[in-house]
């Protein structure tokens, strides 16, 4: 037994040494990308550089200690999708000549035809990111995931895995199989990254719903989700979801409520509500606020300066767990990961309560 945890314990800490080199080297790549053709300089203040790499050690430590727990396959932090994203690299440095010239002339409206106007809200029928077509286009989809890991140094589905945990403790205290499956719906699935993570947690005990307000990346989610995961994927408006009242066991969202207005945002939360059952799970991922780090405050506040991001200095100063709140849910817990902020609540009434945090 001894034996066996001594060898646990050096595994971890070869996990987090690893994973925080590898998070430095694509952190590089990116500086380089964005000093080279972006212009763009990024050195931090030794405070938040400190504050930056011990959140980050912490990130990864969790990720290995929830994997050695059984909330998901340690296929899940082996490695990130290289292959995948080996395929988007061409395209990616293909496209960057247009997002320059995007962020050179300041143009957040260069959309494809058929995202004209009046056909999605206003809010969102921009090039978010100063991305090519914004979230309307086959291009942005198939870059996105891509983007996003270099931007976070790699730590994107390391923080989104942060939702999966109280996913599974909610399906085993309700003894979830595949006769009685959870129903699970992520809002602003996207291209499906965190739908594939609670599939393989929960590969028999869910059925998973995926809803997008973009027509692409829903198809870039039924392109490359496995063939035997049981899920649903529907382009609709998170504003006026299209399911019935307490449908779902549980309901998650990641990186959503900073791309959408205040207003907005409380309407999806109160959809989030509407269609969640009495007793059930609610988790939410996002971006940490500024009341979260201080130190970091500039390092957050040049995000919005840097890409088209117009509603997220708002949500920075804003409260999620608040928010939530006010939406009818009650939140239990509220938990930091990296760059992440995590809100986990429960709708009120009879039910199993979620057990947010049980081992």
């Amino acid at each position: 037994m001894a034996v066996a945890g001594l060898r646990r314990e050096l595994s971890r800490r070869i996990y987090v040494r690893s994973r925080v080199a590898r998070a430095g080297a694509v952190r590089l790549a990116y500086l380089a990308y964005s000093r080279a053709l972006l212009r763009w300089e990024d050195p931090s203040s030794p405070e938040a550089a400190a504050s930056l790499r011990r959140r980050l050690e912490e990130l990864f430590d969790q990720d290995f200690r929830d994997a050695e727990a059984g909330y998901y396959p340690r296929s899940l932090i082996e490695t990130l999708p290289w292959r995948e994203y080996a395929q988007a690299v061409p395209r990616l440095l293909a496209d960057l000549p247009r997002t320059r010239a995007r962020i050179g002339r300041g143009d957040f409206r260069e959309l494809p035809q058929d995202a004209a106007q009046g056909r999605y809200p206003h809010y969102y029928a921009r090039n978010f990111h100063y991305q090519t077509d914004g979230y309307l286009g086959h291009t942005s989809a198939a870059l996105y995931d891509l983007q996003v890991e270099l931007l976070f140094g790699g730590t994107a589905d390391a923080m989104r895995r942060r939702l999966v945990p109280p996913v599974v403790r909610t399906a085993r205290a309700r003894g979830a199989s595949p006769a009685q499956p959870l129903r699970l719906l992520d809002v602003g699935c996207g291209t499906g990254h965190l739908l594939n993570m609670l599939g393989a947690a929960l590969p028999l005990e869910a059925k998973l719903f995926g809803v997008d307000l973009s027509p692409h990346y829903i198809a870039r989610a039924r392109e490359v989700l496995p063939r035997d995961l049981d899920v649903s994927l529907v382009c609709d408006n998170a504003e006026k979801l299209p399911f019935v009242d307490a449908s779902f066991d549980v309901v998650t969202s990641a990186y959503l409520m900073h791309e959408v207005p205040a207003e907005v945002r409380a309407r999806v939360l109160a959809e989030m509500a509407r269609v969640l059952r009495p007793g059930g799970l609610v988790a939410v991922a996002d971006s940490i606020q500024l009341a979260d780090a201080p130190e970091l405050q500039r390092e957050i506040l040049a995000f919005p300066s840097r890409f088209h991001e117009p509603f997220y200095t708002g949500y920075v100063k804003d409260d999620l767990a608040a928010r939530i709140s006010e939406a009818g849910l009650r939140a239990t817990s509220s938990q930091l990961a990296f760059l992440t902020k995590l809100v986990i609540a429960e709708k009120p009434g009879p039910g199993p309560a979620s057990p947010t945090n049980a081992r």
